[in-house]
């Protein structure tokens, strides 16, 4: 069973541009390389005179490395987990969709509620009759609602009958074009 011994010391020396230095051992004063690697991510930076704890690691030709470096009275920092940049993406995405879709319900529901409908359409006269069902006829509505744009009394008759809008009964009497089309008998 091989166990791992903890050493303390002091940060004696730290080139921070190189990112590197020695730590002192508490007692023996012999000096100890340590990389800024060694110590724990997304914690400040080191500083002469601090003390530490550490693991050494033996390296080739007898040279001693400090590893796994730990700030003493801090116990184990806090790992603060960085988003990968897709799921920050994918996330920026959802919000983005989920405010449009809130958007689009809100206008809808605006658009509904706000009270801005239409008054009801006031009948006309000639609308209050009832209204035959159309049979096949050789006429359409397309429009026109005068007289002197009919051809035939029967022309006249299925205007002012099927279609609205037309202004061919003058009297009321339910004849249209009376002067041109369907004189009075």
């Amino acid at each position: 069973m091989n166990r791992v011994t903890r050493t303390h010391g002091t940060l004696a020396a730290w080139n921070d541009d190189r990112g590197f230095g020695f730590i002192e051992l508490s007692g023996s004063g012999e000096r100890i390389f340590v990389h800024i690697s060694a110590f724990p991510r997304g914690g400040a930076r080191p500083a002469v005179g601090e003390l530490v704890s550490f693991e050494i690691d033996a390296r080739e030709a007898g040279k001693k490395q400090a590893v796994r470096v730990m700030r003493c009275g801090s116990g184990s920092p806090p790992r603060r987990m960085r988003q990968p940049a897709a799921a920050h993406r994918r996330s920026v995405l959802g919000s983005l969709v989920t405010l449009l879709l809130l958007i689009a319900v809100g206008w809808y529901g605006y658009q509904q509620f706000s009270g801005n409908h239409e008054p009801p359409a006031i009948p006309r006269p000639h609308a209050a009759r009832s209204v035959e069902p159309a049979t096949a006829s050789p006429f359409r509505c397309d429009g026109r609602t005068r007289c002197p744009q009919m051809n035939s009394c029967a022309e006249a008759t299925f205007f002012l009958k099927q279609c609205p809008g037309t202004q061919m009964d003058g009297d009321g009497d339910g004849v249209p074009c009376e002067s041109q089309w369907c004189p009075a008998e």
